[in-house]
């Protein structure tokens, strides 16, 4: 008589979705949070277009990824914050002795994950706001004191809507470079758009990389007590 195995998660079609080294690049190449056509997504995995539009039907059956039209392209991005954290702990756990020293330098120093800061710019600023008690450390969350309400609306952040977002407000995200958390979740992802509109930071072409600007490294300095 055959054991009948009690339904849960379908791990093993999430597994045969994420276990193809094209297709975890493709993932790897959206953590940067910006949607990207087909072609973009071709290149930046080293196959042609009409392979990439197979990888990511996978992805897209797998919920992994969504699509919607721009115009005359179809642009793809991850379907939640939740891939993007599994993208992030896979890399966590993928990070392994002398391969850390080979991640390359602009996304150790300071990248997007997802939607927000990580690398050494990312914990830089997490860290200083925990030390100036405008957060406190939560075992699953960070928590925001009454000192960091008052800091972030100065700071030029509206804290209601973020709080009206059915997402989580400010989740504790493990970096895989710094194997410790920095800010994630509405607040971190509202605090890296500021950061981005003060001109602080710019993209770097074709990376999750970002570059800090001189103007960033002067503003990070006045309110974060850091030098990038």
């Amino acid at each position: 008589m055959e054991r009948t195995v009690d339904a849960g998660p379908d791990l093993a079609t999430l597994a045969g979705a994420v276990g193809d080294a094209t297709r975890i690049r493709m993932l790897e190449l959206l953590m940067e949070g910006r949607s990207l056509v087909a072609k973009e997504l071709a290149f930046g995995t080293g196959v042609s277009p009409a392979t990439a539009t197979v990888h990511l039907k996978r992805l897209e059956q797998a919920r992994l990824i969504r699509s919607t039209r721009q115009g005359r392209n179809k642009v793809f991005r991850l379907a939640t914050p939740t891939v993007a954290r599994m993208v992030e702990a896979l890399m966590t756990v993928a990070v392994r002795g002398p391969r850390a020293s080979a991640t390359p330098e602009p996304l150790r120093a300071a990248r997007y994950c997802y939607d927000h800061l990580a690398g050494r710019l990312g914990m830089g600023i997490t860290d200083a706001l925990v030390r100036d008690g405008h957060l406190a450390l939560r075992r699953r969350a960070f928590a925001l004191t009454p000192s960091g309400e008052g800091w972030f609306e100065a700071f030029g952040i509206e804290l209601a809507p973020l709080r009206d977002q059915r997402r989580q407000f400010a989740h504790r995200c493990l970096d895989w470079s710094e194997r410790r958390d920095h800010l994630a979740g509405a607040l971190g992802a509202a605090l890296a758009s500021r950061v981005f509109s003060l001109g602080w930071v710019e993209r770097q072409p074709d990376s999750r990389g970002l570059r800090v600007t001189p103007s960033g490294q002067r503003g990070l300095r006045r309110h974060f007590g850091i030098t990038p």
